[in-house]
């Protein structure tokens, strides 16, 4: 990672600064200028296939080898490997100077100047607007709000807090005439900590402030509320965004691996033959020259024309995917692997933004007696109105009913309790913008509606809030100590917050305390989990019941309580609360101690039920992947509840399967004990944490892996970027498996770049995730048709293609050797000139490419069986059983056609080739009408067009052909014959087996 060290920035002088920092570019080019070369050419002839090729192309600068124009060698290999790298690598850098060239704000000492994102340096003082993504770290005047989706997936907004003794300052320019700086820890991949100090020199005395992760924004992240001075303390590689992703890797389709593997067969096979013809001459003369000779004449063995084939076929199935109607907006950005996409074993989802719409809706509201749902709120409505009515006719009789009598509540008065307790329960701020009519100032002593957004670390705060709003009781302000309500009526109601008690992973609730200036009444209000709100309310008979009722249903749910409190106990417990504040050791225990006193008996109000709304047809989409044979885990940043939840709303986890909650764990004993429990269930779905997931891999790596992989669905949550990388690397390496990664966010990428297949969804989150991956998509249910149909035909297509030409080559190298064999093994060619160039381009060409057209199924078929795709998991279409058949069909057809040739020809050698090239021609155009599953018009015409340019060029051929010989009866039947021979036996075979073992997708179209 480098040699990281602490620093100390001193605020506005970046040439005061200790030690070379990196600068602040982003680059995720693969090569540089003098890399690119070199690189290049080793990325591409490590391959076998690759290197033979480019042997084969060095051998023709020696005149004894030499078997045809230099040309026909040399330019297929440039244009291949370096021309399409270069265009890459130009787009990949385009990218990248797009984002490098942003413009920033900075202070100096002449006033505010702009400058590039590439020129910011360490110690530089920028003034970041709202809803602007930005590179640097730590906040100065006023408190803000800030998005950091990108960087850790969490949509809520997190609050960050300036440092105290630049407030006083009168403006952002004065920052630069203090004497400060910043004591910062070393660079580190934590993106949830920060270790640092702010000393101000000048003052009297000298100002010491610690900061923490609250005065920090990091890169990646966007400011979603106000306008911020931040000191640029990190910069380029040492971004926590940069530190956690990972370099992008070279991708290689497992198809070529396996194509590489057969060319490796091929390759044997020509050193054999070749060695097997010159020890037939009895190694007589130079034999080693005339190994080299055979090893050329043979060398259609290993056909040229396949890597050729194959990438322009890549090329065809990616346009397909570009101008899918049913999958508009679906860009392919690595046309090396579209068919990775039809063997695809493991999916590997993000949760926020590619499952979920990342939008919170109010579903329910249950008191226990009576549940409100979405139609019923408008009785909500009516019941706050009738309470806030009521008790502006009616106050004095309500103030004075005594609080202790256990009188039943009337429906209205419960319904009005809690909604009051939902609007004053949270940790939102309401903040007004102008909106072209009314000023913002206007606007915020108005509590003008249509100017007012909410503001909060959560989005389902935000939901519950704007509920409370839309049933007549709404938020209008909200400062560090007090609160404002309006009600249906347009009164204000003043709370002063005495207390607030934040939301923490560990305790799973928040509390507030609030003194309603009206009536001086102190109520202590606490919402949370029902699994710890369960043990802090009064006993009841229906909550565990009605949250189970409501958690199936998909909703996240909050249990909200209140206890009033008197004078003296709030005073009580305000001296024991500072004093536990005070202490230094133990200080969380003991304060969690002092709130646990207040947290005893309260009344229960009501539950809410809140749904973080799912992607269009995301249930259809993983219900098809299921049944396709992929096992879908979801590695996320977000909550264990939350993500639990969401996986049983999105049927990633169906209705009656168990899940295993991993408890946490910290030490190996407890991971073993852990693993040994969920040994024992089966067919079970696992949830686990990322903290317990580290220590499980750290002591036991493969067990684990073991174990998650026999899961129907597994779910990763609280995971860091670099987490989710290493997940999807392990499964790559135990299972041996194809994993595709599908995210939205920055904190996505490095999954994305170390998946086989990178899918990028553009989505709320922005672009970062969509940029880095090989396909990007719209919405995660394209991801069904992408692989059920694009994925299938892709890797089919290749399959049959691949197979073709190897056949096509096979073909004619068997005539060769019968041809060699029968003239006394001499190295002569069979055919010369323009028919060998010919034979793999023009007249076999177009039928034979035209393969990348078929199609077993219709892609509606392909959607409604997603078995079809489990068929190709095991790798069938190309596997070493089809390449012997299609070996066994080539040897087959070239030793019919050349013996046949050789008996029927009368008299001259050219008829030999006459007879032999005709049918050869001829062969080859009914085997690919034998291949072919489905006709597409252009197969026709490529058909025909074959046959016709053979025709047309028979007549420039003469030296080849005896024109005249081609035109007689006799020709005509000899031909007719031998084709016949060739290819009839493979048309009835076919037939039996259609008939008598059809494969599964034929019972389909017929």
């Amino acid at each position: 990672m480098g040699d990281f060290r602490p620093r100390t920035v001193w605020l506005g002088h970046p040439e005061k600064r200790e030690q070379r920092y990196p600068r602040n570019v982003i680059n995720n080019q693969k090569y540089n200028f003098f890399t690119f070369l070199p690189a290049v050419l080793f990325n591409q002839f490590k391959y076998f296939f690759n290197l033979y090729f480019l042997l084969l192309a060095c051998s023709q600068f020696v005149k004894e080898l030499r078997l045809g124009a230099l040309y026909t060698y040399w330019v297929p290999l440039v244009c291949e490997f370096v021309i399409l790298e270069a265009v890459e690598e130009i787009r990949c850098y385009l990218r990248d100077k797009e984002m490098n060239s942003q413009i920033y704000s900075k202070l100096s000492t002449r006033g505010t100047v702009k400058v590039k994102s590439s020129g910011i340096q360490v110690g530089d003082l920028i003034i970041v607007e709202k809803v602007l993504c930005f590179h640097l770290s730590i906040s100065f005047p006023g408190s803000c709000f800030l998005r950091t989706d990108q960087l850790d997936g969490e949509t809520d907004w997190k609050l960050r807090l300036p440092v105290a003794c630049t407030q006083r300052l009168p403006t952002a320019a004065d920052l630069l005439q203090i004497r400060s700086y910043v004591y910062a820890e070393e660079p580190n991949i934590d993106i949830h900590n920060f270790i640092g100090t702010f000393t101000r020199e000048d003052g009297d005395p000298p100002v010491n402030e610690s900061l923490s992760i609250e005065n920090t924004l990091w890169a990646s992240t966007v400011v979603a509320s106000g306008t911020v001075v931040g000191v640029v303390i990190y910069t380029g590689k040492e971004l926590r965004s940069v530190m956690n992703t990972s370099n992008p890797r070279h991708k290689v389709g497992l198809f070529d691996l396996e194509v590489n593997c057969l060319t490796k067969i091929l390759f044997g096979a020509l050193v054999v033959v070749s060695l097997v013809m010159v020890a037939l001459q009895h190694f007589a003369g130079r034999w080693y020259l005339q190994i080299f000779r055979f090893l050329l004449l043979f060398s259609h063995i290993v056909p040229i024309s396949l890597r050729v084939n194959l990438d322009m076929g890549k090329m065809v199935f990616s346009w397909m995917i570009k101008k899918d109607s049913k999958i508009p907006g679906t860009v392919v950005r690595a046309s090396t692997i579209p068919e990775q996409l039809g063997r695809i074993s493991y999916l590997l989802t993000d949760k926020t933004g590619t499952l979920t719409q990342n939008e919170m809706v109010f579903r329910r509201l249950h008191l226990g007696t009576v549940a409100y749902g979405m139609d019923s709120m408008d009785e909500v409505q009516s019941h706050v109105f009738s309470a806030y009515t009521q008790r502006s006719t009616d106050r004095t009789s309500l103030m004075t009913a005594p609080a202790a009598t256990k009188v039943r509540k009337t429906i209205s008065s419960r319904v009005h309790e809690a909604v009051k307790a939902i609007a004053l329960v949270h940790n939102v701020t309401p903040v007004y913008e102008s909106n072209g009519v009314t000023d913002q100032a206007e606007a915020e002593q108005h509590y003008e509606d249509t100017c007012r957004v909410y503001q909060a670390s959560s989005p389902d705060e935000v939901s519950l809030v704007q509920w409370t709003e839309s049933v007549g009781l709404t938020l209008v302000g909200r400062d560090q100590s007090s609160m404002q309500l309006r009600t249906p009526t347009g009164q204000i109601l003043n709370f002063t917050i005495l207390q607030i008690f934040p939301f923490t992973y560990e305790s799973k609730r928040m509390g507030i305390i609030v003194r309603d200036e009206s009536t001086g009444e102190i109520t202590f209000y606490m919402k949370g989990a029902d699994v710890v709100m369960a043990g802090i309310v009064q006993y009841n008979d229906w909550l565990e019941e009605e949250c189970g009722n409501m958690a199936r249903e998909g909703l996240r749910v909050l249990v909200v309580s209140k206890k009033s409190l008197t004078e003296e106990q709030y005073q009580d417990f305000e001296a024991r609360y500072v004093q536990a504040k005070l202490s230094v050791h133990d200080r969380s225990l003991k304060v969690a101690t002092v709130i646990e006193s207040l947290e005893m008996e309260m009344e229960l109000l009501c539950l809410t039920g809140v749904e973080d709304q799912l992607q269009t047809d995301v249930r259809p989409t993983l219900e098809i992947l299921r049944n396709a044979g992929i096992k879908v885990w979801m590695l996320t940043g977000d909550k264990l509840e939350t993500a639990t939840c969401t996986a049983k709303n999105a049927h990633l986890i169906t209705r009656n399967q168990d899940i295993h909650i991993f408890r946490p764990v910290t030490t190996r004993g407890e991971a073993h004990l852990e693993l040994n429990a969920f040994r024992r269930k089966h067919d079970c779905a696992l949830v686990i944490s990322g903290d317990s997931l580290e220590v499980c891999l750290k002591y036991y790596e493969y067990e684990f892996m073991e174990l998650a992989c026999q899961c129907p669905a597994v779910v990763c949550c609280r995971c860091t970027p670099t987490q989710k990388a290493q997940i999807v690397r392990l499964l790559q390496e135990r299972t041996g498996k194809l994993t595709c990664a599908v995210g939205d966010g920055g904190n996505d990428v490095s999954m994305i770049q170390e998946a086989d297949c990178g899918v990028g969804v553009e989505g709320k989150e922005g672009k970062q995730a969509s940029l880095a991956a090989d396909f990007s998509v719209t919405q995660f249910k394209h991801l069904g048709r992408l692989l059920m149909v694009h994925g299938r035909n892709s890797y089919k297509r290749s399959a049959a293609l691949s197979q073709f030409v190897i056949h096509r080559s096979l073909c004619i190298s068997t005539m060769q050797a019968v041809f060699s064999s029968v003239f006394y093994f001499a190295s002569v060619p069979l055919y010369q000139g323009f028919l060998i160039i010919g034979y793999s381009t023009i007249y076999t060409m177009f039928p034979v490419f035209s393969l990348v057209l078929d199609k077993d199924v219709k892609s509606e078929v392909a959607m409604l069986y997603p078995e079809l795709y489990k068929d190709l998991l095991k790798g069938r279409p190309l596997s070493f059983k089809t390449f012997l058949i299609w070996v066994l069909i080539s040897i087959y057809q070239g030793s019919i056609i050349m013996y046949g040739a050789l008996l029927l020809f009368e008299s001259e050698f050219v008829h030999i080739v006459a007879i032999s090239f005709t049918s050869l021609i001829l062969t080859e155009l009914l085997m690919v009408a034998l291949t072919i599953q489905t006709w597409h018009w252009l197969m026709i015409v490529g058909e025909l067009l074959s046959l016709a340019c053979y025709v047309a060029s028979l007549v420039f051929l003469h030296e080849f052909i005896d024109v005249h010989f081609i035109t007689t009866v006799s020709f005509l039947w000899k031909v007719t014959a031998i084709t016949l021979v060739s290819c009839l036996p493979l048309y009835i075979l076919k037939y039996l087996r259609r008939r008598f073992s059809p494969p599964n997708y034929s019972k389909l179209t017929s």
